[in-house]
């Protein structure tokens, strides 16, 4: 965008918002966050295209010349058009305000210092964003002021909340998970950053069906060979055996409709529409009714690993002390620490799910968990503080004497935190004085009960499973493994691939893909 072009910015304050002057103004300008760009088919779009087919307008040619001469009762047959048109129609119709990826319903913003409750599309331009946890942030915006950690996994493919304070950056797609802020909208509509990856990879493709093109190619060889001999049947009947206009062109469109296949049309789009009825029944939705075909000729199917393999949980596995404490000294520290602490991501709930007792233990200071910190911590009267995080973050240069237990674990597809203790207390959220490792805490990523069936019937269908996330490439890996996917140790660092043909290459020969960016 020009200088020229570009709008002039509000910056309102936290608390006031917008005006209702800059709303209006930001309305007239267009700048609000409506995206009616986003690439898919309008109703009118989906009916034309379900209504002007070879087969319908051959059909619709034959019937306009039973209707010109005014034997409406030799219409039946125009039944059948009416039928596919009516099925594939619904079926599309029904499924096209399904599919975006921007799911929030409801946003609210501060305008002249109240809280509202608008539509997504009614956010312009530098609105004040208030978001909480469990909201979605459905404009890229900047915090104003609080603090929260977001889910970035739709947009990035990293499922580990990424923490959040003033000045910086939230993208739309992404979800809050914890604390509450508020932002100022940068980016609206087609500008956001879901909106533009959503234009990239969303786009109207024409089906892909063997059945469409050989009904249509038949249609097209019936079409050009009922020409010449519907123009004999013709003059067969009107000068040779002297029949009026209205019987000749009965008759000759009775036989031309008999040499068009239209009960396999028909029972084509029954069978289909029939197999969407069933898929639905499993929660799937189907967009056209050719799909169904597509689906029975996959050969290659890209998932995901979080919330597809696995549930997007995490499990604990092992606690291994790792000095003179004993192990019930260190599961006591675990539930004093889950006890005390706020935290709700996955790693904790994990944790706490085990040893989330109420403890005895007096806790007098609390650091929560922050993806800038890397780990969390709480200071308790008369033993000290115990800081739980990643090990080289919490232990610095000491780290180098356990990264060898770390990385064994690690390369197994584990995710493993250091359990530290120090006797001194936080100084302004920083780590204590000279913390000393106490144990490993040993987690991985809760696989679905049904990953390693649902593996094995597409295995036994012929069909090839590659893995695709952005998550480390050796963890996604072991997981995929434990899953039960096939040549799941061959596996690739997306990052590494810089050129086309590097990527093509590596698409045929890997089946795990890791650190994959949008």
């Amino acid at each position: 965008m020009s200088e020229e072009k570009r709008p002039q910015r509000f910056f309102p304050q936290p608390n006031t918002g917008l005006s209702n002057e800059q709303v209006l103004e930001r309305q007239q300008q267009g700048l609000t966050n409506d995206n009616g760009n986003i690439t898919t088919q309008s109703e009118k779009q989906i009916i034309l295209k379900n209504i002007i087919t070879p087969f319908n307008i051959l059909n619709f040619i034959l019937a306009g010349l039973v209707l010109a001469v005014g034997s409406f009762k030799n219409m039946l047959f125009m039944g059948v058009i009416l039928s596919n048109i009516l099925i594939g129609s619904f079926q599309e119709i029904r499924a096209i305000d399904k599919l975006s990826l921007i799911a929030a319903p409801r946003a609210h913003v501060i305008r002249n210092g109240e809280i509202l409750e608008i539509t997504v599309e009614e956010i312009v331009l530098d609105d004040v964003l208030v978001l909480s946890a469990g909201g979605q942030v459905c404009a890229d915006c900047v915090v104003l002021e609080g603090e929260c950690e977001v889910n970035e996994s739709l947009i990035t493919g990293e499922s580990d909340p990424v923490y959040k304070r003033k000045g910086d950056a939230m993208l739309s797609g992404s979800f809050v998970v914890s604390g509450t802020c508020r932002a100022q909208a940068v980016h609206v509509g087609a500008e956001n950053y879901a909106s533009q990856i959503t234009q990239s990879a969303k786009y109207v493709k024409k089906p892909n069906s063997e059945i469409m093109f050989w009904i249509n190619r038949i249609i097209k060889w019936v079409g050009f060979s009922i020409l010449p001999i519907g123009i004999l049947l013709f003059c067969k009947q009107y000068f040779l055996m002297d029949s009026n206009l209205q019987d000749t062109v009965v008759n000759v469109v009775a036989a031309l409709v008999g040499m068009i296949p239209e009960g396999l049309v028909l029972l084509t789009s029954v069978v289909l529409a029939v197999s969407v009825i069933r898929l639905s029944r499993h929660k799937t939705l189907v967009q056209e009714l050719f799909c169904i075909e597509t689906l029975a000729r996959v050969d290659t199917l890209c998932l995901d690993k979080t919330g597809t393999i696995t549930e997007g949980t995490m499990q604990l596995d092992d606690v291994i002390p790792l000095s003179d404490q004993t192990k019930e000294r260190v599961l006591q520290a675990l539930t004093a620490l889950m006890a005390a602490l706020p935290d709700t991501n996955p790693t904790s709930e994990a944790i706490r799910k085990k040893y989330g007792a109420q403890s005895s233990w007096q806790v007098l200071h609390t650091v929560p968990f922050s993806s800038a910190r890397k780990w969390s911590g709480a200071y308790f009267s008369g033993i000290g503080a115990f800081i739980l995080g990643a090990g080289e973050f919490v232990l610095g240069d000491q780290y180098a004497s356990i990264r060898s237990q770390v990385e064994s674990y690690s390369n197994k597809g584990h995710r493993v935190l250091v359990l530290a203790h120090a006797a001194g207390n936080f100084a302004d959220k920083e780590l204590p004085l000279l913390p000393q490792p106490v144990a490993l805490i040993v987690l991985s990523d809760k696989i679905r009960p049904s990953a390693r069936l649902t593996l094995e019937y597409f295995a036994d269908q012929g069909v090839e499973i590659k893995v695709i996330s952005g998550d480390n490439a050796l963890t996604v890996s072991q997981i995929a493994r434990k899953a039960g996917l096939e040549k799941a140790d061959s596996f690739v660092d997306a990052s590494e691939l810089k050129t086309d043909q590097e990527l093509r290459q590596a698409a045929s020969q890997y089946t795990v893909f890791g650190r994959v960016t949008p």
